[in-house]
């Protein structure tokens, strides 16, 4: 019941983000939404860890590509409070970043308010 409740928070979630038609829950990691079905298969994504950096929640996502050519993407992460409800101000903008092919990166984000217990990162193509 708690797995359904997550996956149609997700849904919710979707809805409102932009430009992420056709997009893909992470299978192995429910906390990221990747902007496409196509772009989801070239990417992996790993647990990520967690930190306190001074009284702040920091996510550190490490991301693989799989694909043999660079990936230009923008990932944005989102903050909720420990009953699930976004943190006002955690919508920070689309940050730019280039994976090249067959490498490995971390995105990470510190939270701006100490009652962030729950992240989602959203990970798209870049609009160039």
């Amino acid at each position: 019941m708690r797995a359904l409740s997550v996956l149609l928070f997700a849904l919710m979630l979707s809805a409102c983000a932009p430009r992420t038609s056709g997009i893909s829950i992470e299978s192995s990691n429910q906390n990221v939404v990747i902007g496409n079905s196509s772009l989801a298969s070239k990417l992996t994504i790993e647990k990520a860890m967690i930190t306190n950096v001074n009284g702040l929640m920091k996510a550190a996502v490490p991301v693989t590509s799989q694909s043999e050519n660079d990936l230009q993407l923008q990932y944005r992460i989102y903050w909720y409070d420990a009953q699930g409800l976004e943190l006002e101000g955690s919508d920070a903008p689309w940050r730019q970043f280039v994976i090249h092919g067959k490498d490995s990166m971390t995105l990470q984000a510190v939270a701006t308010n100490a009652n962030a217990k729950q992240y989602r990162i959203y990970i798209r193509r870049a609009n160039y």
